[in-house]
């Protein structure tokens, strides 16, 4: 499998395609500024990941009923502290008695100061999820501070490599606690990520004295700090890719931005230095998410109906219940009877299923109703089908057998937005995308005219809310800064929302002479 990695850096807003054999496999996309356009993104609903970040916050409430607590770490909506996450603080202070699960109001206090870690982003209504079990992240290696031990990823599944790499990070683990001074080393725990699979002592050694280095300055900066504060940010998107699926597969790391792209390579040349090479910087005119086809797999993505190769589609519609999957067979007949045809247009449709789910950031509950099939082996390699396009997912998934009436149910962890209600106006989501995502789009127009045109003046001419969203945002000035012109933003009245267009001046007409009377005479 040829993997590739294209990166996007605009004006406010980072997107990064995954691609398999050319096929967009998984798409992130985070963004500076949220959709009111009132200032930075807090995580969650508009794009900007908190996930990994380490806070002081303030208990507001424990409530022993739900056996959890509601932590005050800044922003609109509290985070949800629950007692699995929090009884670290009570083998912390010794107060956990072995096999039993702590109560919530024995592991913290209302007003008590806490360092929490962002396990989750806000989504829809509800906050952020929190742990006070956190986590320190390397290449190699997680450090696990207040959890003592040695775990390894789930992907690594040979018993020998996991034999040899808990040995391995033991070894490292014990020389690093007895060459520094600090007790709390000894207390430490470590999981061995996929990465290290490849990687010599001399390398996990290295990245184990990183991690400990940043859990140092993390309890140094929380000592001083006043509840709510952040006192450790996770890497941001372009860092965090490379980190975590820059790996031996990866044929090129494509990145369009001059400046991300210098800062990719420093920070390969410093942490793997053995794949700073498979970084390029993308300078052609046409803009690389246009290039590649990426662009459109994003609009394929957005609607509910996907069009499958042999004629029959698929539909996907999300409800806050679920996600409910039609397989429609269409026009296909080239089969030789209703079962072989049902078989293959089911088999596409796996396919087809479970790379729609990765790409939309589907979670939650999921019900797939494929085309009844009378034979139990074509049922059996239907669903194979499904689990196999999950395949190097990190997010959890549990699929279940297909029933009698041709449904399949299953399960898939929610850890972002989905990617419609990033995009698209919840009031009316077939219709219209946010302001927000139709500036982002007018700033890439942008940015391609004035490759196509250096040096002269652009007009944006966009939407009147559009317009005003620029404008409030505060992000001409970056767009007129990275592209040393000029630009005027023009609101076009009664247009639709996704109307978008861009000028340059155009030179005047040559004015032709008026004759005189000797020209007239001659």
């Amino acid at each position: 499998m040829s993997e590739e990695i294209l990166i996007n850096v605009g004006i406010g807003e980072t997107r990064i395609a995954l691609m398999d054999d050319g096929v967009l496999r998984d798409l992130v996309i985070e963004r500076s500024i949220d959709d009111s356009a009132q200032g930075p993104c807090s995580g969650g609903t508009t794009g900007a990941s908190l996930v990994g970040n380490l806070m002081v916050g303030r208990v507001e409430r424990v409530l022993p009923g739900m056996q959890a607590a509601f932590v005050d770490i800044g922003l609109a909506r509290s985070g949800f502290l629950g007692v699995r996450e929090a009884q670290c603080l009570c083998e912390l202070m010794g107060l956990r008695d072995a096999g039993k699960m702590p109560r919530i109001n024995d592991c913290v206090r209302e007003g008590e100061k806490i360092v929490v870690q962002v396990l989750k982003d806000p989504i829809g209504d509800k906050g952020p999820r929190l742990s006070a079990n956190v986590t320190i992240p390397g290449r190699l290696l997680v450090l696990v501070p207040h959890q003592p031990g040695v775990a390894l990823s789930r992907r690594i599944e040979d018993e020998d490599d996991r034999a040899r790499l808990t040995e391995l990070v033991e070894r490292v683990g014990a020389d690093v606690a007895a060459s520094t001074p600090d007790d709390d080393v000894s207390k430490c725990g470590w999981i061995v990520r996929t990465a290290a699979l490849n990687a010599d002592e001399a390398a996990v050694e290295r990245d184990a004295r990183h991690v400990l280095e940043m859990w140092r300055e993390v309890r140094e900066r929380a000592r001083g700090t006043t509840a709510p504060a952040t006192v450790f940010r996770e890497l941001g998107p372009v860092q965090r890719v490379l980190r975590d699926h820059l790996n031996e597969d990866t044929k090129a790391v494509l990145i369009d931005d001059a400046d991300a792209f210098v800062k990719a390579r420093a920070y390969c040349d410093a942490v793997m230095p053995g794949f700073a090479a498979t970084l390029k910087h993308h300078a052609s005119r046409t803009p690389l998410f246009a290039e590649r086809g990426v662009d459109a797999e994003i609009e394929t993505a957005l609607s509910s109906r996907v069009d499958l190769p042999s004629g029959g589609w698929i539909t996907i519609e999300r409800t806050e219940a679920l996600t409910a999957v039609d397989v429609n067979s269409g026009s296909f007949t080239a089969a030789s009877d209703l079962e072989q045809t049902s078989h293959r247009i089911n088999l596409e449709s796996a396919d087809a299923i479970a790379r729609q789910v990765r790409l939309r950031g589907v979670g939650g509950l999921v019900i797939i109703d494929f085309i009844h099939l009378a034979e139990e082996s074509h049922r059996e390699e239907v669903v194979a089908r499904l689990e196999a396009g999950f395949e190097g997912d990190r997010t959890p998934t549990q699929i279940l057998p297909m029933s009698e009436f041709g449904t399949v149910e299953m399960t898939r962890k929610r850890v972002r937005e989905p990617l419609d209600r990033l995009l698209l106006d919840p009031i009316r989501r077939d219709a219209n995308k946010t302001k927000a995502t139709m500036a982002y789009t007018v700033l890439r127009a942008a940015q391609a005219a004035a490759a196509d045109a250096p040096g002269k003046p652009l007009t944006l001419h966009a939407a009147d809310d559009v317009v005003a969203w620029l404008t409030a945002s505060g992000l001409i000035p970056q767009l007129k800064a990275r592209l040393g012109v000029e630009i005027t933003l023009a609101p076009a009245t009664g247009v639709p929302r996704q109307y978008v267009d861009v000028s340059t001046p155009t030179a005047a007409p040559a004015r032709t002479p008026t004759p005189t009377s000797a020209d007239i005479t001659a």
